[in-house]
């Protein structure tokens, strides 16, 4: 791999313009591989959290486990589930309560294999302890920040 810097010079680089182009550069890749299929990051992260629950999930749960996700907030959340119930994938009922069609449950698979292709392709070269590593220095810069986050 040839690097931007020497790791002199490496070191040295603003840690915040480099997290902002992994950020930048893994949605792009990851929005546009699902427009591809027609479809957006946010209806995908309300597909799996529909598909992936362990109970059948609220409306109301389901906004807010995502609405931190890349700031989308409810007011997106709302839209985006509303898309994928006239989508035919997930079904509503009068509580709020939703569940996965059988349509819903295609798609999903079908997504859920590019997911696993677009994370390969986002590991090619990276091991494990790699990983762990960057993930860890990642959350101490949002920690010393005073920062917060938090993914499922």
């Amino acid at each position: 791999m040839e690097y931007s810097h020497n790791d002199a010079e490496l070191i040295q680089q603003p840690i915040g313009y480099w997290a902002w182009a992994a950020h930048d550069a893994v949605v792009t890749r990851t929005r546009g591989a699902l427009a591809e299929k027609g479809t957006t990051q946010p209806q995908w992260w309300v597909l799996a959290q529909v598909a992936g629950a362990d109970h059948v999930m609220t409306r109301d749960e389901v906004s807010d486990i995502l609405a931190g996700y890349l700031k989308a907030g409810k007011t997106v959340l709302a839209e985006e589930i509303d898309t994928t119930i006239a989508r035919g994938w997930i079904d509503e009922d009068a509580s709020g309560r939703l569940t996965l069609t059988a349509t819903g449950k295609e798609s999903f698979d079908e997504l859920a294999a590019l997911q696993k292709d677009l994370g390969a392709e986002r590991h090619a070269g990276i091991s494990d302890e790699e990983y762990l590593t960057t993930m860890k220095v990642l959350q101490r810069f949002i920690r010393n920040t005073g920062g917060s986050a938090w993914h499922h």
